[in-house]
């Protein structure tokens, strides 16, 4: 760890402080725009790597510590949510590291609930990409504020304004850039810090793959500056830092924390250029855990971070993290008191304790023993299926927090194991990833086949291959006849007549709720209508 003796000796004490030290941060990007190499870069400026181990080629020893899975490494693409704690100055981050696929937007979303702030990562060269925009959707929807890091300044870049100018258009957020870059490309010399009337030089690598890191700051208006930019490229980035500060709002932390306004960095992640700037960023501006609503005997109730009561929410579900043991772990983001390992939960909707004699802080599928763990942490807790996504969990058992949802799935599938003997295995592994919410999983009522459920082609990919690796069963996924799938909510009575008329069509989710398969959109809108006492819906709160 980073802290020193010193800062250790000091650290404060109280349950409240010790929340409020916390910056619990979620990373957004389209794919390719350099996610997973932040996330890396952000961990060794941290400290808490000693090298940043880039994604390449398919076959390189290095990997990614935040992508583990075998799919993930193979493909260098992020499908699977990791977390990653560590301290820093004073500070205690926890990087919440999401899919940046979109066929995993579910799983992204679920993560999204766990953060307190998010770093919203462009490609400079491209802006604001589809994913980006669905996924900063899904920040405004739950208060996220958003901090902005413009990736790859060292390649050919939009001009640094048109970016900016996107930001507000497309997003309706006040950009409020913190720095400013000096060219970009072949071209990039580095930024000015404009708070601090600084230059940050960069330096390129050196001819023969050589890295010597970046040279120390400088005074932009100092003679030391000459040696990084000629007087043409210095006359250009002066004009440049004059005109956006003259053309944009100053930074309002205030504005930023109510979701008005985004504090934007430029920087190379891979070259770990103005990395250290975000993390100094993060630590000064991002959020420590607020109040989140709950519902306690029927009633709505705030959990402060400084409660005494330890309470938390699960919001994924991982198994085998470590191939050599079937391990299932339950994710939980901590929302009061002070948890420390031996305790005893209770969860809310069935009323089991749960003796968490092993809890785990993470670094992605890396972990170690929490002995002690506070408000905007995650920890690991190992279990047998007794914890699934959206458990609330308390000292009193008595609290229950927002669900997470599950969204109607966008391509439904017939899944069948090629080794008939292996039925019962294949049944058992696809609850387990249902539970995970890597897909969803229907039982039709009429008939032995399974229905699995999946926002987009990749999900299926990557189910084949984990229960050809962890389960050892090869199945075959086929079209199955239906193309939409929506929840039940109705009287019992209503519900049985419907269920009576439409036998073939009914199928349960995991949980044994009522599920209508459809063979189109309109199939539904026209059995809606012949049965208006029932309501279908396209989401259903888990747990």
């Amino acid at each position: 760890m980073s802290t020193s003796p010193a800062a250790e000796a000091a650290k404060p004490q109280s349950v409240a402080a010790q929340a409020a030290r916390r910056r619990t941060f979620a990373i957004i990007s389209h794919p390719d725009a350099g996610k997973t190499t932040l996330t890396e870069n952000l961990l060794l400026a941290g400290g808490a790597i000693r090298a940043a181990g880039a994604v390449r080629a398919r076959g390189e020893n290095r990997r990614t510590r935040s992508d583990w899975m075998k799919i993930e490494r193979e493909r260098g693409i992020s499908v699977s949510a990791s977390v990653m704690t560590f301290d820093h100055q004073g500070k205690m981050f926890n990087l919440l590291d999401t899919p940046g696929h979109e066929d995993f937007s579910e799983d992204t979303y679920r993560t999204l609930t766990a953060a307190d702030a998010a770093v919203m990562v462009l490609d400079a060269a491209k802006g604001i990409e589809p994913q980006t925009l669905k996924l900063f959707e899904v920040c405004r929807l739950r208060d996220i504020p958003i901090v902005t890091f413009i990736n790859k300044m060292d390649r050919e870049a939009q001009d640094p304004f048109a970016l900016l100018d996107e930001i507000a258009s497309k997003l309706a957020l006040d950009p409020a850039p913190l720095y400013w870059p000096a060219g970009s490309g072949g071209r990039f010399k580095g930024m000015v810090d404009l708070r601090r009337q600084q230059f940050i030089p960069f330096a390129k690598k050196g001819s023969d793959g050589s890295d010597d890191g970046h040279p120390a700051p400088v005074t932009l208006k100092g003679n030391s500056v000459a040696a990084f930019l000629d007087e043409a490229e210095q006359a250009e980035v002066e004009e440049g830092a004059m005109l956006v500060q003259e053309a944009s709002k100053p930074f309002d932390p205030q504005a930023f924390l109510e979701g008005h306004m985004t504090p934007v960095f430029f920087g190379s992640a891979l070259r770990h250029f103005g990395v250290d700037e975000l993390l100094e960023g993060l630590g000064d501006y991002a959020p420590p855990p607020k109040a989140v609503k709950a519902s306690k005997a029927g009633e709505a109730v705030a959990v402060e971070p400084g409660d005494k009561e330890v309470s938390g929410f699960v919001f994924k579900v991982q198994a085998n993290m470590d191939p050599n043991h079937r391990d299932r772990i339950a994710f939980l983001r901590l929302t009061s008191g002070k948890f420390a390992r031996g305790m005893k939960l209770k969860v809310q909707n069935t009323g089991k304790q749960l003796s968490v004699n092993a809890p785990v802080m993470f670094f992605a599928s890396d972990r170690e023993l929490a002995e002690e763990a506070y408000a905007g942490d995650v920890i690991g807790i190992p279990n047998h299926g007794v914890l699934r996504v959206g458990d609330s969990l308390s000292e009193s058992g008595a609290l229950r927090f927002a669900g997470l949802p599950n969204f109607a799935p966008e391509i439904l599938q017939r899944v069948r194991v090629k080794d008939p003997l292996k039925a019962k295995h294949l049944a058992r592994a696809l609850t387990g990833l249902a539970e995970e919410g890597v897909t969803q999983l229907f039982r039709p009522t009429m008939g032995a086949d399974f229905i699995v459920g999946a926002v987009g082609q990749l999900q299926f990919e990557v189910m084949a291959d984990r229960l050809r690796e962890e389960y050892q069963l090869d199945v075959l996924f086929e079209p199955s006849p239906w193309a939409e799938a929506r929840w039940l909510i109705a009287e019992k009575a209503d519900l049985e007549d419907f269920a009576g008329k439409h036998r073939s069509q009914m199928a349960v989710d995991i949980d044994d709720q009522p599920v209508f398969l459809a063979k189109s959109a309109w199939e539904i809108g026209y059995v809606s209508e012949r049965f208006p006492k029932v309501r279908f819906e396209r989401a259903r709160e888990r747990a």
